[in-house]
């Protein structure tokens, strides 16, 4: 019972990170149709800023709370400033053109983005100071620390507050509409650019700070580690009905629980075959996701 309780608490963690960069494909998909392969290098690019700005401040140990704070702030402001930037030159102008010139050139901006930073690290993995070393709330058969408490704190309050800005705000109201009908949202004099351009703004600004985070728990990252993590992503925005925000918490949560699970009881190597296993499965029998609806497909 201890295993399973450590395993469940591991998995909520790793689950909280996954949600947020899920939330990114989720929403660029439902307002674009575009699935963006460039995500997950924009969360790795995330947590590189956010290591950038740990060392400057000198942070080497300790619950070191500000810093943390800090860096997950500053992190998810470059990506967001960094994820605007992509949208606007690789991915605007081809909005009238066909679907796969959209796709090339998301695959396009990925690698760029993936071996850019392979150049600038040397290739090389780093180490990100302990920030989150307070001790542990509880300890021997079940750990949990304060760290983790922090981290997933952190999630939650970014994803009530995306949920609130999308229910609750004009622009996030425009931007359901736009998800609706891009025609449509036009005709009702929606600046359809500004809007595709916030919400690439918001999905980056979410991906870089899960990046900071993920960063601070595993405590080591690379110019790679974007690749895997966007597919475990992805795979939970489609599994939650991509597109429903809600839904794509959910499944992020549980594909974090189905990582820790399989670790803990079969093998870290069997992971990612039990979790798109799980995505063929799931779709085979409900195409749309777990809680998704049926989307009618415009030109």
């Amino acid at each position: 019972m201890s295993d399973f309780v450590q395993y469940l608490v591991n998995g909520l963690t790793i689950g909280s990170f996954l949600a947020l960069i899920a939330l990114g494909y989720s929403m660029i998909y439902g307002v674009v149709r575009l699935i963006n392969f460039a995500h997950g290098d924009v969360f790795m690019i995330g947590a590189f800023a956010g290591f950038g700005v740990l060392t400057t401040l000198g942070v080497t140990g300790g619950m070191a709370l500000p810093a943390v704070l800090a860096a997950v702030v500053a992190g998810a402001l470059a990506t967001g400033v960094i994820g605007t930037g992509i949208a606007r030159v690789a991915y605007v102008p081809l909005l009238a053109s066909p679907r796969l010139a959209l796709l090339i050139a998301a695959i396009g901006v990925s690698l760029a983005l993936e071996e850019g930073v392979k150049v600038l690290t040397d290739a090389r993995f780093k180490s990100y100071p302990n920030a989150l070393d307070g001790g542990q709330i509880l300890s021997g058969a079940v750990r949990v620390t304060y760290g983790q408490l922090v981290l997933v704190l952190l999630a939650v309050a970014l994803m009530v507050g995306l949920w609130l800005f999308v229910t609750r705000t004009v622009t996030g109201t425009a931007m359901r509409a736009l998800a609706m009908d891009r025609d449509a949202a036009r005709l009702q004099g929606i600046d359809v650019e500004r809007l595709i351009l916030a919400t690439f703004f918001i999905g980056s600004l979410l991906a870089g700070a899960a990046g900071v985070m993920y960063g601070l728990y595993y405590t080591q990252i690379s110019f790679g580690m974007g690749f895997l993590i966007g597919l475990r992503a992805f795979t939970a925005a489609v599994l939650g009905g991509i597109g429903n925000l809600p839904g794509t918490m959910a499944a992020g949560v549980c594909i974090g629980l189905v990582q820790s699970f399989s670790a803990g009881y079969v093998s870290s190597r069997w992971t990612d075959v039990i979790i798109f296993g799980l995505l063929i499965g799931v779709l085979a029998l409900r195409p749309t996701g777990l809680f998704g609806e049926r989307v009618v497909e415009r030109a």
